[in-house]
């Protein structure tokens, strides 16, 4: 009895033992069956040895780029003007006179004319004639005396003195260009002016016979009496 007994213990350790093995290999198996890849080299083909410079960078050489050419410069277009028109007129020349070796040519002369020459009245200041009022110098005085009125300013001021009046006198005696250029003030190189500008034509004073214009200047005293 105790016989069968272990018989029976030492096979199911021996069927534990080999289900065990083919449970490990059937996971090795499938393990394997995962990991393991196919690779189709169907469209693989041999190129040739390989270069282990390809992956190598290569330097390309710089290239000389040669220069723009230059613009092309535009000549002038030259433009045949047609010649004017041909007059075909003959234009006959009839010389009525005859040329021999014994005929004389009077020269021609072109005599100048002369423009008349404009005269200008020249002022002189000393003439060979001095101009005078008309009956002399005492009477062109007395005439002033007698003409003359004191300004009511100057009176009021006691202002005395005397005025140089510059003047002209015409080629006719009247009298032109009064003009105090030194006075006294207070009215009176008014009144010298006014005096000589209303004083009576005088003789014109003469240059070699001719009436001629004189610039002169001829004192105005004012005094009190």
């Amino acid at each position: 009895m105790e016989a069968k007994k272990t018989e029976k213990a030492d096979l199911t350790k021996k069927t534990w033992l080999f289900f065990n093995i083919g449970l490990t290999t059937s996971l090795l198996l499938a393990v394997m069956a995962f990991e393991y890849r196919k690779y189709d080299d169907t469209g693989v083909k041999d190129l040739g040895p390989r270069n282990s410079n390809m992956e190598e960078i290569l330097e390309v050489p710089p290239t000389d780029q040669p220069p723009p050419p230059p613009p092309k410069i535009q000549q002038p277009q030259i433009i045949e003007v047609p010649d004017e028109e041909i007059i075909e007129e003959e234009i006959k020349v009839e010389f009525d006179v005859e040329v021999t070796e014994d005929t004389k040519v009077e020269a021609i002369t072109i005599a100048a004319v002369e423009e008349p020459k404009e005269e200008v009245d020249e002022i002189f200041t000393v003439v060979e004639e001095t101009a005078t009022p008309k009956g002399g110098m005492q009477a062109f005085y007395e005439y002033i005396g007698k003409k003359l009125k004191y300004p009511a300013q100057a009176r009021r001021m006691g202002t005395e003195g005397k005025v140089f009046v510059q003047f002209v006198i015409n080629k006719d005696g009247t009298i032109s260009d009064v003009v105090a250029i030194k006075g006294i003030g207070a009215g009176c190189d008014e009144e010298a002016v006014r005096i000589i500008q209303s004083s009576p034509a005088w003789s014109p004073g003469k240059q070699r016979g001719k009436a001629v214009k004189q610039r002169m200047v001829l004192p105005i005293t004012f005094k009190l009496g």
